[in-house]
């Protein structure tokens, strides 16, 4: 299995530069492996996107269990009995744990919300390990030019509701409704979370929603002055990237087996 690492240049020809030049030019070569970022990691078959984690996302997993849709023993026995053959996703529909197009649904969610914040500008290496595969399996791969798409719509979307992004990663410290000011049922949820520790992305997790939706959901209460809108670090008091972030050695010569034990260790922390 052979990793490289590559700063590609955008073509002055692209109308619009791409997110993530090496995984625009993955996508032409039809590569299969896995994509590491600062943030995520993208799984491509034959250059379309099979699946994306992310430390900031909770994964497809949280979002069945935590909602309550799959009990955490049947997800636990689907990683046991498919994960070492890659066919986690089968084994859930197979066994009538999950219908195959909720599953679809459902798996679609979680890779455009890892693949966002995966995609996110960074200024450690970008790295392709060839051949390396996800346990979940195939459910349905997306094109690396949708991913683009929906990438950037998603960051112009944050930047119109309240172009304010140190809200993305503060705590979040809720603020007095003014009068006749009122809540959706899933802002009062988020809010009843909002201790002015927990930052958006541990909400997502404790609510067992995606993180992008919670993210927004953050920035229109801040807009809304329902929520604090931090000051913007200056330049010289952002903290220093490491070379390569510590999460990415955990995934070693075995990939596969790496990435059951991460989940095996989520979930019974979750117990």
């Amino acid at each position: 299995m052979k990793a490289t690492t590559a700063t590609s240049p955008v073509s002055h020809l692209s109308p619009v530069s791409p997110v993530s030049p090496m995984l625009v030019r993955l996508a032409d070569e039809r590569a299969t492996g896995a994509l590491l970022r600062d943030h995520g990691t993208l799984y491509l078959s034959e250059g379309r996107v099979v699946h994306a984690e992310s430390p900031t996302a909770p994964g497809i997993d949280t979002l069945l269990t935590t909602g309550g849709r799959l009990p955490r023993d049947g997800w636990q026995r689907a990683v046991d009995e498919a994960g070492a053959r890659r066919e986690v996703g089968r084994f859930l529909v197979d066994s009538g744990r999950i219908g195959g197009g909720e599953l679809e649904i459902c798996h679609l969610g979680a890779l455009y919300d890892a693949a966002f914040f995966a995609l996110a500008p960074g200024s450690g290496p970008t790295r392709f390990r060839y051949g390396v595969a996800h346990w979940i399996g195939p459910v349905r791969p997306v094109s690396a030019a949708a991913v683009e798409r929906e990438t950037r719509r998603r960051r112009e979307l944050l930047d119109q509701v309240w172009p304010y992004p140190a809200v993305d990663t503060a705590p979040v410290a809720p603020r007095a409704p003014a009068p006749g000011q009122s809540l959706t049922r899933r802002q009062r949820a988020l809010l009843e979370l909002a201790d002015g520790v927990r930052t958006p992305a541990a909400i997502a997790w404790a609510l067992g929603r995606p993180a992008f939706h919670t993210l927004l959901e953050v920035r229109r209460l801040a807009a809304a002055g329902l929520v604090d809108t931090p000051p913007e670090p200056p330049p010289d008091a952002r903290p220093a990237r490491p070379v390569l972030p510590a999460w990415i050695g955990e995934i070693t010569a075995d990939p596969d087996i790496a990435l059951l034990r991460r989940l095996r260790d989520a979930l019974e922390a979750s117990l």
